[in-house]
Order: C-alpha cells, then structure tokens, then sequence
C-alpha cells in the first residue's frame, strides 16, 4: 500500500499537476507529472471519473490497485515528484500485471516530456 506520506491530498497539488504538468496515457489510465523544485517529497494522487465508473466500490477497487502499484515505483521517481494517474473504465477488467505494464509505459512516456519540456526552458 502506498504509505500516507506520499498520498497526494490538496486539490492544489492535483490542479497544479494536471495543468502545468506533462501528460501520457493510453486505453486504461492517463499521468500527468511534475516537479515541486521547493519539495523533497513525492505525491501522488489518483482519480477515477464517477461518469466512467458509476459504482463507488469499483471506483475504490481501481485506486486500492493502482495504489499498491504505485507504492512499488514511488521510490523510483525524482525528488519533488508531483503524479496524479486518472484511470478509466477500462482498468476495471485488468489484471494487475498488464495494469503496471500500462502505467510504466504511460509513466516513462510522460517523464520523457516532462524532462524535454524543463531542457527547452533552460535554453531560453
């Protein structure tokens, strides 16, 4: 489980991550992620739309997975790191191991813009 230290909380945090941060997805969840240059802490948050998953404990049962998956790969991320991974409908239906393999991919691909979008500013 992902320990409470690093369970993002404050709706400031989501807002500031979904629209300043870099985004990846694919069929079954979405990341957006950041760096808080003034933080050491990593934060992540989870979001799972009532209008794609209707029942509250399916809700539920997507972030208890996506929880434990993140608390394997929280320690892999930067310092300062700000995630939010919205799921969909979609991981309802997926085992464990193909619902990591899809927030590797999705986490790996919005790392890579993150860091080429942060390379541009320090150009300028």
């Amino acid at each position: 489980m992902l320990p409470r230290a690093h369970r993002m909380v404050d709706s400031t945090d989501f807002s500031t991550t979904i629209r300043h941060g870099s985004r990846s997805g694919n069929a079954m969840v979405v990341v957006h992620c950041r760096t808080d240059e003034d933080a050491s802490k990593r934060l992540v948050g989870f979001i799972v739309p009532k209008r794609e998953v209707a029942l509250a404990t399916r809700r539920n049962t997507i972030k208890r997975r996506l929880r434990h998956l993140m608390a394997a790969r929280v320690a892999d991320q930067p310092d300062g790191a700000r995630i939010v991974v919205r799921a969909g409908h979609r991981a309802l239906g997926q085992d464990s191991a193909t619902l990591g393999v899809n927030l590797d991919r999705a986490l790996t691909r919005a790392w890579r813009k993150w860091d080429e979008r942060e390379q541009q500013r320090g150009q300028k």
